[in-house]
């Protein structure tokens, strides 16, 4: 089984983005070093956005990228490699104050289809 992420990307109107999110119903260790996601798609750029519990504001986030070729492919993103929506927020988000992980459609107008059969932390 996996989740499917799948839609237009329309940026007219200040729009832009589709997206699923997972709430962290327990605390994340502190020592991991990065998000995990097995996915598949359809070459297109989607991204990964981290909440925190500095993230107050709808707007802000932790953003990192990756590519989704055709085929099932394991996506490491490292902790480091995440970057703040606004200046507001620490450089890179800590491993324990984690709240909620998303998969995202973003920013550019284009056809999402995404697949996440896993998301986890390494």
């Amino acid at each position: 089984s996996f989740a499917r992420l799948t839609g237009t990307v329309s940026t007219a109107n200040r729009g832009g983005f589709i997206q699923f999110r997972r709430q962290l119903d327990d605390p994340v260790p502190a020592d991991i070093g990065g998000i995990r996601l097995i996915v598949r798609g359809n070459g297109e750029r989607y991204f990964v956005h981290l909440r925190t519990t500095g993230t107050l504001l709808p707007w802000q986030f932790y953003q990192s990228g990756f590519e989704a070729p055709a085929t099932w492919t394991e996506v490491r993103l490292p902790l480091p490699t995440f970057r703040a929506s606004g200046s507001l927020l620490r450089a890179t988000p800590s491993a324990s104050t984690l709240t909620s992980v998303g998969v995202v459609a973003y920013g550019r107008d284009h056809e999402a289809l995404l697949d996440v059969r896993e998301i986890g932390f390494y």
